[in-house]
């Protein structure tokens, strides 16, 4: 028996095949690389037909396979959100555009001063930001009506994917939470945005569960792959989503630590309708769960940065072993790492990093060991919104290629968050979540039935803890001064 999964991220596409205890086949991946476009300013868009082409190749390579033959389902996971038009004729008529395209600014603030901002966020579970679709639909009707008005459907390149090879098919709850627009108590496209923003929920896919599946390709497809011909597929889940499941975080006594290029801390719940802590975000998983986290655009891009700006040496093990003997805020810094602006948990996009505290006696190690700890900081603020809703002592499952090359960063941010952390053995934590939905949806296992295996478990230390409590402080004051005067977060021990 075999499972197919298809994942899509922002940076490559990649298909494998994973067995029935869901563990990757060895040689079983076919990979596509590939990069969003960033011009204009503010643009983060990409090009269907490439993203199709790519996502297809991958198949066909994966389908070469000698496991092949024992597929038995296929899965997906795809990176959110993403916005492509169709006209009448379902004919591509617009970019897809990313989560990281910034160009809605202005329609954001201008939607802010329409909605009731706390109830908004409480209904769909998502913050009014550039990263979501009502202010990117509203920005796109006022700068490209016409093409606007040509679009008769709106589809994520889930959904399309699916529509080409199916004919038709819906757009998962997960994957629809996650552009801002769906009621996460209804399960149903958000009223009252369609109505601020004149549109058809009918110009929209209609909205199912991830185990839906979808089965029939369509002829061309069915000859291109006939050992897919009569093969389930499920609806698409959003990557987030998928790599909690696969890091082992499904319930409330584990949270899920993401570290590659950016962060981001999630619990996944099954409470009828949790309320999303200020400056979090509350997504879906299923019908049945919800994903409640925050992210940041900080993570392993900090170390690059002071790499390249500091002119560090290349040997990292030196590196490492250098800053495991400096006692924690040793440096004397107050370092805010909002080098690309800020996610969670104040969303402040204009935001932008500083350092207090430089003296001429600091060094390239003194800033480094600063940008490490500040980015743990960082995190500490959305564990401590997430504390609450979290059961007994609560593991951290962690993961990603920023935490596997930086041992001594994985125990700093074990002292910011005061948790113990499981660092995660897996590197294809998202394929591996959504081979284990796939198997959920055949009856074929729990959520929980395959727990990852575990590379290292880092402890707290109680005196580093209160050092780096002493420090969040000094962060917060900091970012009230330069960022957001009216902040309330705080530190909590």
């Amino acid at each position: 028996m075999a499972v197919m999964v298809i994942d899509i991220g922002s940076s490559s596409v990649r298909v494998m095949l994973f067995d029935e205890q869901a563990r990757a086949i060895p040689g079983a991946v076919a990979f596509r690389p590939y990069q969003f476009s960033n011009t204009p300013a503010g643009a983060a868009v990409t090009d269907a037909h490439h993203l199709r082409q790519l996502t297809e190749a991958c198949i066909d390579d994966i389908l070469c396979h000698p496991r092949a033959g024992e597929i038995e389902i296929a899965a997906m996971a795809i990176f959110t959100d993403s916005l492509v038009g169709l006209d009448d004729a379902g004919q591509v008529i617009s970019p897809v555009y990313t989560y990281g395209d910034t160009r809605s600014a202005y329609d954001v603030l201008l939607l802010n001063d329409r909605i009731d901002l706390t109830a908004t966020h409480q209904r769909t579970g998502c913050i009014n930001h550039t990263t979501y679709l009502p202010g990117r639909l509203h920005w796109l009707r006022r700068t490209e009506p016409k093409m606007f008005q040509a679009a008769r459907q709106w589809l994520d390149i889930a959904t399309y994917l699916f529509k080409l090879w199916f004919g038709d098919a819906p757009c998962s709850y997960s994957v629809a939470s996650w552009t801002g627009l769906l009621d996460r108590a209804a399960l149903a496209w958000d009223a009252a945005w369609f109505d601020i923003l004149g549109l058809d929920p009918a110009r929209f896919p209609r909205l199912s569960d991830y185990d839906d599946m979808q089965a029939g390709l369509l002829p061309a497809y069915a000859a291109r792959w006939p050992a897919l011909k009569a093969v389930p597929f499920c609806l698409a889940v959003a990557d987030g989503a998928a790599a909690n499941v696969g890091s082992g975080g499904v319930d409330t006594s584990h949270m899920v630590l993401t570290v590659g290029t950016t962060a981001a801390l999630r619990i996944i719940l099954d409470a009828e309708m949790p309320p999303v802590p200020p400056g979090l975000w509350g997504y879906r998983l299923d019908a049945a769960h919800h994903v409640i986290g925050g992210a940041t655009f900080e993570g392993g891009n900090i170390f690059h940065w002071a790499r390249s700006v500091l002119l560090l040496p290349e040997d990292d093990e030196a590196l490492s072993a250098e800053l495991a003997r400096r006692p924690p805020d040793s440096h004397g810094l107050v370092f805010l790492p909002l080098l690309a602006g800020e996610r969670s948990p104040g969303w402040a996009g204009d935001a932008t990093g500083a350092i207090a505290g430089l003296r001429l006696s600091t060094g390239a190690l003194d800033i480094l060991q600063a940008a490490y700890e500040g980015v743990a900081l960082r995190l500490a603020l959305t564990a401590d919104q997430l504390a609450p809703l979290t059961t007994g002592d609560t593991n951290v499952m962690a993961g990603g290629g920023a935490l596997a090359a930086s041992p001594v960063w994985v125990q700093t941010i074990a002292n910011a968050l005061n948790r113990t952390i499981h660092l995660v053995a897996e590197t294809e934590i998202t394929a591996r979540g959504t081979a284990i939905l796939a198997l959920r949806a055949l009856g074929r296992c729990s959520l929980a039935d395959h727990p990852p295996a575990i590379e290292r478990i880092v402890q707290p230390v109680p005196e580093h803890v209160a050092i780096l409590r002493g420090a969040l402080e000094r962060q917060i004051d900091l970012y009230r001064k330069l960022v957001n005067s009216d902040y309330s977060l705080t530190a909590h021990s």
